[in-house]
């Protein structure tokens, strides 16, 4: 069950880091893409925003914890009961 739990804590971390570092990039105004497949009017983000760079910040931070989590040897593989 505790393997299961660290692929699955895998897939979503590098899933949040690759999301959280594309909005960090929009909220910094590095990157400018297009909305794609919009429900309601979309409109495009215009210069950097502090919102979604913070919210991307975050989301990486997120991501690369669930990723170190994953990757963490649990202390029975180590001899550590």
């Amino acid at each position: 069950m505790a393997r299961v739990l660290k692929i699955v804590a895998l897939v979503l971390g590098v899933a949040a880091s690759l999301l959280g570092g594309l909005w960090l990039a929009q909220g910094l105004g590095l990157v400018r893409i297009e909305p794609i497949a919009c429900v309601a009017e979309c409109a495009p983000l215009e210069g950097p925003s502090p919102t979604w760079a913070a919210l991307g910040a975050c989301m990486l931070a997120a991501g690369l914890a669930a990723i170190v989590f994953s990757l963490r040897r649990s202390s029975k593989l180590r001899g550590k009961d």
